[in-house]
């Protein structure tokens, strides 16, 4: 047994397959594909993602942390992986140990950086802010001076140059465009032969690509999580990750019992409650409003407020204790339920906890079981 609850999260490698060879099949052609794993490959599980998108032929991966970057090198990912994020200096021995490549994004660390050189050369990306104003290059000058310094550097190896749209998912393209613009007359006056070169994201890698770009960054759509309604595809993204629980408890109350903490809900006649085993602290939204789970083929409504570890839904007829309950699947779509808890669905996936073991199926049969909760040990 490699878990002990009535919850998990199922993730369908197929779906993941099958979205990966539509994308490169409609858009991606002879780009390289950069596939974006950071936050556990946005909840569906960072390590079994990167080994089914190795077995077909994706062989450079992103995370945001060092730590993220470890995992995958100890669990058998040799491919080049990329830290988005920002690498303390003191960190750049664990960089080069692990072989690494890391981001710069000022000249102020990169000037530090080089004071530190290592035994092993540090591969780095320099990241260009085009219009995010979040991380990254603005100073044409002092990009020019990055760029300068780690091409003469024998420590440190210039790998490639990039940058992050900020509306890509939007109909409007007007800001879109300035920051292709932006990001092209920074880079233009360099010498770009051999470097990686990339500034889509899921919903800007649909685009046509700039001629200068030659990869594409894909986190979303990997697991066919779609960034928003105006991002249109030429075929179905089939999502990989569905949630299921069961239920633990049944019981009927009669008219007006107040239903969880506060009594937000209360009951208009005798009423079937089932508790269902799962809550908050699983990453299921305490937000919830006017949600469904799907049970025994019928919608049933999700009543009162989420408790940490479980929730209570209204059922019109009796059904055994330990029934399975779909939360999100084929009936209940990571965006509707997105709808029902105020959020967006990369941040509702990436909310799902460590609590919650991932299934891993290819053709219907299961493969892997991931369990975090099992694997330490003091």
């Amino acid at each position: 047994m490699d878990f002990y609850r009535d919850t998990f999260i199922e993730i369908n490698l197929d779906a993941v397959r099958h979205n990966i060879e539509n994308l490169r099949h409609h858009f991606y052609h002879e780009l390289e594909i950069l596939a974006v794993v950071k936050a556990d490959a946005y909840g569906h599980g960072a390590v079994m993602v990167a080994k089914e998108l190795m077995s077909i032929g994706v062989n450079r991966f992103a995370v945001a942390t060092i730590d993220e970057a470890i995992e995958l090198r100890l669990n058998g990912i040799d491919e080049p992986i990329l830290i988005f994020g920002s690498v303390a200096i003191n960190h750049l021995d664990v960089v080069s140990k692990y072989h690494l490549s890391i981001t710069a994004n000022s000249i102020e660390w990169l000037k530090k950086a080089l004071g530190n050189p290592q035994a092993i050369p540090i591969n780095v990306e320099i990241k260009i802010d085009s219009g995010m104003n979040r991380f990254g290059f603005s100073d044409q000058k002092e990009f020019l001076e990055a760029v300068s310094a780690l091409t003469h550097d024998s420590h440190f190896c210039l790998e490639g140059i990039y940058s992050h749209l900020a509306t890509s998912e939007e109909a409007d393209d007007t800001y879109y465009q300035y920051q292709i613009q932006r990001f092209e007359s920074l880079i233009k006056p360099i010498d770009k032969t051999g470097l990686l070169i990339h500034i889509g994201n899921s919903a800007g890698s649909i685009k046509t690509p700039p001629p200068f770009v030659n990869m594409v960054r894909v986190g979303l759509f990997l697991n066919g999580v779609c960034p928003g309604p105006n991002v249109l595809l030429p075929f179905q993204l089939e999502p990989s990750l569905s949630l299921y629980s069961k239920i633990v408890q049944i019981k009927k109350v009669p008219a007006h019992t107040k239903i969880s903490y506060n009594g937000i809900y209360e009951t208009t006649k005798e009423t079937i409650i089932a508790t269902v085993s799962i809550g908050y602290a699983d990453g299921y939204d305490r937000r919830m409003q006017a949600g469904l789970v799907y049970v025994a083929n019928h919608y049933a409504k999700v009543v009162g407020r989420i408790c940490m570890d479980s929730i209570m839904v209204e059922l019109e007829d009796l059904v055994p204790e330990g029934t399975i309950v779909e939360l999100i699947g084929p009936h209940i779509t990571i965006d509707q339920y997105c709808i029902w808890v105020n959020t967006n669905n990369y941040h509702a996936t990436c909310a799902f906890t460590d609590r919650l073991p991932r299934v891993y199926k290819r053709g219907n049969k299961i493969i892997a079981i991931t369990n975090r909760r099992l694997k330490f040990q003091i």
